[in-house]
This record gives C-alpha cells, structure tokens and sequence, in this order.
C-alpha cells in the first residue's frame, strides 16, 4: 500500500479551487493514504482563504513565481510528508479526478516512473488554438529531448519516487512541462501516456498560455539545452 501527494499549483484561482479540492478521490485502490497539497503562488485573491477551508495542506509562495516554481514546491513538500508517488493537475478544474486512478496505474504497477495525463487522444472540446500550440510545443519537446508525447504540455502527470528524487527542475514557468521530459529522458526514466478526459467551460478555456507565449517557451527551451 502506498502514499500519494496529490499536488496542485494555484493561482488566482479563487473561484474554483474549493470545488476542485473537495471533488479529488477520498480512497483508492491500493493505496494507503492521500495527501492533498496547494501550493498558491502568490495569488492576489481569495485562493488562500478558500484553500484553508479544505483539508488540503496549504503551501504559499510571497510572489507569483510561475507554475514551473510552484509544482517544484509541492514536490519537495511531498518528499518531506514521505510521498511514495505524486500527482499534479491543475487548479482550473479542467482535470476530471476520476482519472487519478488510471493515471496513477502504471506506476503502482511498476510500468513506469512518469506518466502522461494526455488530452489529445480525445481533443473533443479543446479550443484550436491550444491545440495547434500544443502540438507545436509537442514538435520542440521532441527535437530537445528525443521522447515524442502526444501532449507534452498537460498538467496532469504521475511521478514515481524514483522521478521524484531525480528529475532536476529549473523552470519557473509552463516550460517546465517540456523540461520535465527532457529530464525524464536524461535520466531514463520510464514515460507512458494515458487518455484523460478534460472539462472545457468557459472558465478553464480562459485558462492557461496564450498561444504567442508558446514562443518565450520555446525560447526558454532553447536556452535551458544550450547551456544544459
């Protein structure tokens, strides 16, 4: 039996992160215990407040630093709560926590050290324009690190101790999306995809990168292999 960190970067997400903490899988098959931890990242409204409202454990940051800064933050409080296995998603409520189980299998079962939560094998719903910088960010990801994803850029991943405890992260922002694979593929360790299914409302459609910051990432990307 195992425990699991379930971890969730926020920002600004007052709105919502109440509903998405208190919606996440109370028990699951094969492990132990589950801790829920929110990591805000300098958030300028109630984020906080609604966040202590739940039993999540509540990790601040002064400033906002980036989503890259804030998961990192939320692995090393999952390393200090000994977490045998992580899983971040996002806190826009666009991750269906039904898939927490499904995402997390591979590594219970000792098939892999990262997976993948990937929207693309079913897109049904995804704006087009996340699709086209996704699969764009896909192409640079792949070139950078010779490990093709089908959704590179998708906040709902699972990572093994192993991942945990050896993946070397320096991003600061959504480039750590790609990063993490590029590292995962440095280290060999073992990456699998999973279909998920996303919730698109007019709320998590607002969310995320616009498509001409997919450019600064790629930029950062660049950056990060050259001096490497």
């Amino acid at each position: 039996m195992m425990h699991l960190a379930i971890v969730i970067p926020v920002y600004n997400e007052g709105d919502v992160i109440y509903r998405v903490i208190n919606t996440l899988p109370k028990k699951i098959d094969r492990i132990a215990k589950i801790s829920i931890i929110a990591v805000d990242d300098g958030s300028t409204d109630n984020s906080a407040e609604e966040i202590r409202k739940t039993k999540a454990a509540l990790v601040s940051h002064s400033y906002n630093l980036g989503a890259g800064s804030a998961t990192v933050t939320g692995f090393e409080a999952a390393k200090i709560l000994r977490a045998d296995l992580v899983v971040t998603l996002d806190g826009d409520g666009q991750h269906n926590p039904k898939d927490i189980p499904g995402v997390i299998k591979p590594i219970i079962e000792n098939k892999a050290d990262l997976v993948i939560g990937t929207r693309l094998k079913n897109h049904k719903g995804m704006p087009w324009h996340k699709k086209i910088g996704n699969i764009g960010l896909n192409v640079v990801t792949f070139l950078l690190s010779g490990k093709w994803a089908s959704d590179s850029q998708s906040g709902f991943k699972a990572f093994s101790h192993k991942a945990i405890n050896n993946l070397k992260l320096d991003s600061l922002g959504y480039e750590f999306c790609s990063e993490i694979i590029m590292e995962a593929s440095t280290k060999n360790l073992r990456i699998k995809e999973v279909p998920i299914q996303v919730i698109y409302n007019s709320y998590s459609k607002n969310k995320g990168q616009p498509i001409l910051n997919g450019v600064n990432i790629v930029a950062k990307l660049i950056f990060r292999k050259i001096t490497g």
